[in-house]
């Protein structure tokens, strides 16, 4: 039995093992970035738990935790809402070297710095837990023992405002692959769009749409993202559109061109005789016939929307604090490269070069899977 087309390409693009690979590393960052309120250490939202006692410690520092019951009343989320936003904390959370008891206190050195010793710190042990005046003393400090006081590894450190390095680098897939997703939707909706109406009328609109093209074409990429986040403000959803409206002239310059070839074939030219309206023709005659090279191209413009928000995350113009971005992440530690901790920089910069990478390989393998070249070559 013959394969379908769908088929041949999937079995040429099985062959191609670093494509799979890359597939594969996109799989696991997908799936970390959609659970990553619930595989994070740092489950608040935005991994945004200050501890600047804390600052800048090595991979691996482990501390021992007073967790402070806070007065204000929290809801506890479902498991839903907290994949989704995070669950806020119920403590303050405060880095101690020693605690002892004392009648109905707790006393604690708070932690200051590795050579240095603070003056201890008196707690009652009824803030601590919380409204618990129906227990004693001893019940007091068995439950405080068992869960307010905690010892924490931050498995890649702390940043320089005492926050989990993991949590971020993990939470931060989510602001790169919404951006990347989000400006590929739209360069593909306005792309598809204009190249179609520009190929197939031609005359006077193609005459339009390829002065429009080429005059975006002919601006810096960076430069117009950064003219349209001017315009439209800072943000987290400004940066979807203002990606978005910079990417789509490219898919626009393939889809004209594919259309100016295609609408002069025996299927189009049958699909006129028979009367069917133009955009029944150029939605179910022609474009199908194009969604390779598209769907190429979709792929090249996912990791270059990923570059261009990290770029406008570092520039100060993506995503705003705490909102944890690779860019505005690198942006704050840059200075840390020439010191001992340039691991806060060249962590979320691998995690840019492994994403970009790996949408890289994809796009390759699309590429011969689809056989683009030969068929450019054949036309």
């Amino acid at each position: 039995m013959n394969n379908t087309p769908g088929q041949r390409t999937w079995q040429r693009f099985k062959q191609n093992k670093l494509a799979l690979a890359g597939i594969i590393i996109i799989t696991i960052i997908v799936l970390m970035g959609l659970l990553s309120y619930l595989i994070m250490p740092d489950k608040t939202p935005w991994a945004n738990d200050i501890m600047l006692q804390i600052s800048i410690k090595k991979p691996g520092s482990t501390f021992t935790i007073l967790k402070l019951q806070k007065k204000e009343k929290l809801d506890t989320l479902n498991v839903f809402k907290k994949m989704l936003l995070g669950q806020p904390s119920f403590y303050r959370e405060i880095p101690i070297t020693s605690y002892r008891f004392k009648n109905d206190s707790i006393m604690v050195r708070e932690y200051i710095g590795d050579e240095e010793k603070s003056e201890e710190t008196k707690y009652s042990l009824n803030d601590v837990v919380g409204n618990t005046n129906h227990l004693t003393s001893t019940n007091l400090q068995s439950d405080i023992i068992k869960n307010h006081i905690e010892r924490k590894t931050f498995w890649l450190g702390t940043d320089i405002y005492g926050r989990d390095l993991l949590s971020r680098l993990i939470l931060g897939i989510r602001i790169s692959l919404s951006v990347g997703l989000m400006a590929v939707l739209i360069s593909l909706i306005i792309g598809v769009s204009l190249g179609a109406l520009a190929g197939y009328y031609g005359g006077r609109m193609d005459t339009a749409i390829s002065w429009l093209m080429n005059v975006v074409w002919s601006l810096p990429a960076l430069l117009l993202v950064i003219a349209i986040s001017f315009a439209l403000g800072k943000g987290f959803w400004q940066i979807f559109i203002a990606v978005g409206l910079s990417m789509w002239v490219e898919v626009a310059r393939l889809v004209r061109g594919q259309i100016l070839i295609l609408k002069q074939v025996e299927f189009v030219e049958a699909a006129k005789a028979l009367g069917f309206s133009h955009t029944r023709i150029i939605i179910h005659h022609i474009l199908p016939n194009i969604a390779g090279p598209i769907l190429v191209v979709a792929a090249s413009n996912f990791a270059s929307a990923i570059l261009l928000e990290a770029g406008l995350s570092f520039l100060g113009f993506g995503a705003q604090p705490p909102i944890p971005t690779w860019g505005g992440m690198i942006k704050e530690h840059y200075g840390y490269i020439i010191m001992d901790a340039a691991y806060l920089a060249i962590l979320p910069g691998l995690a840019i070069m492994m994403i970009v990478y790996a949408f890289n390989l994809v796009t390759i393998g699309l590429q011969d899977a689809f056989n683009i070249k030969s068929q450019n070559n054949n036309v």
